[in-house]
């Protein structure tokens, strides 16, 4: 057996999982853009909001295309979800919290919150979860706010 195959292997093995977290780079490169990504999730609420309008659409009716239709926004909905999570998880709670300032538990709190409701819509097909979705991705601001 070639000596190279395993490292080959493992080099793209770790290439398959670098796109997995696209938060951020994690190197540290102290390039940040907080208010993009806040940016970003409430992007991603709105396609998830989209997505429960398009499925409500949907109901009742019986063709392929419709099913088809249907299993596609519930996966655009899950994965926008599951994007705020990563963001939340990735960008947030290990690049720009920081242990031991006066708002770190504040800021854990915050984003808790924007992890559980982002769950509470994959969860559901309730507007309401994505409307305290929002408001939670929105009370980030208080941290991280827009550039002037």
């Amino acid at each position: 057996m070639n000596a190279r195959l395993p490292f080959a292997f493992a080099a793209l093995l770790l290439l398959g999982f670098a796109g997995q977290a696209q938060a951020h780079c994690q190197v540290p490169c102290g390039i940040y853009d907080d208010h993009a990504r806040i940016h970003a999730m409430l992007e991603d609420a709105t396609t998830i909001e989209k997505a429960l309008s398009e499925m409500k659409g949907l109901v009742g009716k019986t063709d392929a295309q419709s099913f088809n239709q249907a299993a596609r926004w519930v996966a655009t909905k899950e994965q926008h979800a599951t994007h705020i999570q990563e963001v939340v998880a990735v960008y947030f709670m290990t690049q720009r919290v920081k242990p031991g300032e006066k708002d770190t538990a504040a800021q854990l709190a915050a984003l808790h919150e924007v992890m559980v409701w982002a769950m509470k819509t994959k969860q559901s097909v309730d507007p309401a979860n994505v409307t305290k979705l929002r408001e939670a991705i929105t009370k980030l601001e208080t941290w991280w706010p827009p550039k002037k």
